[in-house]
């Protein structure tokens, strides 16, 4: 299932910072394409590294170009606005778009971003706890993203969500499904992979402990953050 939008249309704020949010992150792989075989380097110097930031300095073996130019705990925030390619981008500032106009209205323009980021920061550190002698790094907005999530699945559980399916013999098509079913599956099977994966050492791939960890930071950080406390109108 692949969700292409919702309708919750509770409110008409317009999304400001959701859509600066989106044109950062877009703005940056693009940068990080023009950047060519220098690309590599440049997501050794402001990805997250978790051993890096449980040894609280940069790893000894990195050549000049992979240096970074910022302590290492910073990277925990610069790795937010790192995509490894096109559909990492793509995948995740779709789920952003989708969801986080609600958010947003949920929590007002100037709260936004600082619920966005520190949502993202939890994500980070959980992938660090969970892989503290990784070298490998860490970069994308899912962290973040997941948070996004977090709070709706918390705050519109009966909003409708548009997802793409495929029906044999009908091809593709849209189907609304209620938003706690598609996050809540989407949240199981984020769960079911990290658990799998603690059998494995990790030398790349997802990191699922980022997206439990930023999911669960936004289910409980939404009712901290959100202007006003009481019913939410869900269409």
């Amino acid at each position: 299932m692949i969700p292409i939008r919702d309708s919750n249309t509770w409110t008409k704020t317009a999304p400001v910072l959701t859509a600066l949010i989106l044109l950062i992150n877009a703005a940056v792989f693009v940068y990080q394409v023009r950047l060519g075989e220098g690309a590599g380097a440049f997501l050794f110097r402001f990805g997250t590294i978790p051993w890096e930031i449980t040894n609280f300095t940069e790893l000894p073996d990195l050549s000049p170009p992979e240096r970074s130019p910022i302590p290492v705990f910073l990277t925990l925030i610069t790795g937010m606005f790192l995509h490894g390619g096109f559909l990492h981008l793509a995948g995740n500032m779709l789920y952003l778009w989708i969801f986080g106009d609600n958010v947003e209205a949920l929590t007002g323009h100037r709260r936004f971003p600082i619920f966005y980021l520190t949502c993202g920061l939890v994500a980070s550190l959980t992938h660090v706890f969970f892989q503290p002698g990784s070298t490998v790094p860490m970069i994308g907005a899912s962290g973040a993203v997941s948070g996004i999530l977090g709070a709706y699945f918390m705050r519109f559980p009966k909003a409708r969500v548009h997802v793409l399916v495929f029906i044999p013999f009908l091809l593709l098509r849209t189907v609304p499904v209620p938003a706690v079913l598609v996050l809540g599956f989407w949240f199981l099977m984020q769960l079911l992979n990290g658990l799998g994966s603690l059998h494995f050492r990790q030398t790349g791939g997802i990191a699922w402990f980022a997206h439990i960890g930023g999911f669960v930071a936004g289910a409980v950080l939404i009712f901290f953050f959100e202007k006003k406390r009481g019913r939410v109108i869900v269409r």
